[in-house]
């Protein structure tokens, strides 16, 4: 009888503590898990909300500052007041990559096929 309770005793104290680390709904692994998530989403909350935050800031400021909304206007859509003119400056594409032919304007794929080397 000695024999058996020598072994039983610490096999079941060493199921026991085995069951509670890995037992239940979320083992002790998991939980680990799932802190670290935790602490993922709500680094990338912040961000959503600093982010937020921002674009508030600046629909507020379109919606209330003449200036701002004739500046982004100017800007985004190449807006243009009476007797201005818009001079557009773009560059070229950095590789020689097929270029989509509808992503391309008429007036440039006619110059392309003028040979507009010949005009430089």
């Amino acid at each position: 009888m000695r024999r058996w309770s020598r072994f039983f005793f610490p096999g079941v104290a060493v199921l026991a503590v085995y069951v509670g680390i890995e037992g239940g709904e979320y083992s002790l692994l998991e939980a680990r898990r799932a802190r670290a998530e935790l602490a993922d989403k709500r680094a990338e909350l912040l961000v959503a909300r600093q982010i937020i935050d921002s674009l508030s800031a600046r629909i507020d400021s379109l919606r209330h500052h003449d200036e701002t909304l004739e500046r982004f206007a100017r800007e985004r859509y190449g807006f243009i007041r009476d007797g201005e003119y818009l001079y557009r400056i773009s560059e070229g594409p950095e590789t020689e990559e097929a270029e989509d032919p509808a992503a391309t304007s008429v007036l440039d794929r006619l110059w392309r096929g003028l040979g507009s080397d010949r005009f430089r």
